[in-house]
């Protein structure tokens, strides 16, 4: 493998692993703090995508489209969470897996009827549709090199809203000892319901920033689910700095395996995983 087409693989894996971290972030979050089991974590990362392709022709407008879609992501979440998953946070981890395994054909069926079951494309903009010359015959695209800007500004601003804000000390008192939060005045109900908002959000911005490379069509949620479940479990549950190192981890064992090993590709990440939990079951950083 020569220097250029390592230097595109590299950058691929990047890109790959900051949208890993957008998902598992979210989910790492809501289970880690809220402590519940969201099996239907993938079918907000479609639900970006969904929107992107809709908004995209409504406005012709990346930036707008992100904003909007980023504001329908948090009201929904909010909406959810209100309605159903606060009537959850007490019951046991099997009647929170029924429910969100059973939110993931629904948001299937509405999705059939509102968009349908084709493959759509979202155009990628203009100022964006370039490559950067790497050799006379390799480029890379510039609307890669966007994607990881994006999902790497947002790593640093959630760090910064956890570590450094008012809301991150609560948000990181209510996932330590929820009790003695609520003792100290701490309102641990809307906590819960902004972290699943946020959760949502991230995700889906990442289905929105990814729709243009990826293509949107039916079940595309169910595809990253168990990647972002591997990111959670290697990061350790409820550490986003785990998820972060972990998805870039699973970003790089994924890509250069495709390329090196392509017939243990698929294999490679799961292994990945069992060599991390033999080493350290809880994950590489704890909560």
């Amino acid at each position: 493998m020569d220097f250029p087409t390592f230097l595109i693989q590299l950058l691929n894996s990047v890109q790959y692993g900051l949208l890993l971290f957008m998902l598992a972030a979210g989910l790492t979050l809501i289970f880690g703090i809220m402590g519940v089991v969201n099996l239907a974590h993938g079918s907000f990362y479609m639900l970006g995508a969904y929107l992107a392709y809709a908004l995209s022709g409504f406005f012709g407008s990346l930036t707008l489209t992100l904003i909007f879609g980023s504001l329908m992501a948090v009201v929904f979440g909010l909406a959810l969470e209100w309605l159903l998953f606060r009537h959850f946070y007490q019951r046991d981890h099997l009647d929170q897996v029924l429910l969100t395994f059973g939110l993931i054909y629904i948001f299937e069926e509405l999705r059939s009827m509102l968009w349908g079951d084709d493959v759509h494309s979202v155009a990628i903009p203009e100022l964006l549709n370039a490559s950067i010359p790497l050799t006379e015959n390799l480029s890379y695209p510039v609307y890669r090199l966007f994607i990881s800007g994006v999902c790497l500004a947002l790593a640093v601003g959630l760090y910064l809203l956890i570590s450094k804000t008012r809301l991150g000390m609560k948000i990181r008192a209510g996932a330590f000892n929820r009790d003695m939060a609520e003792s100290l005045g701490i309102n641990i109900k809307r906590i819960h319901a902004i972290v699943f908002a946020l959760g949502i959000a991230l995700a889906a911005v990442a289905g929105m920033v990814a729709a243009p490379v990826s293509s949107v069509y039916p079940n595309m949620g169910s595809q990253v689910l168990i990647m972002c479940f591997v990111v959670v479990v290697i990061g350790g549950i409820g550490s986003v700095k785990g998820a972060l190192v972990s998805a870039l981890l699973v970003g790089l064992v994924d890509t250069f395996g495709k390329v090196l090993l392509p017939s243990m590709s698929g294999m490679l990440v799961y292994m990945l995983m069992a060599a991390v939990l033999l080493w350290k079951p809880e994950g590489l950083f704890k909560q």
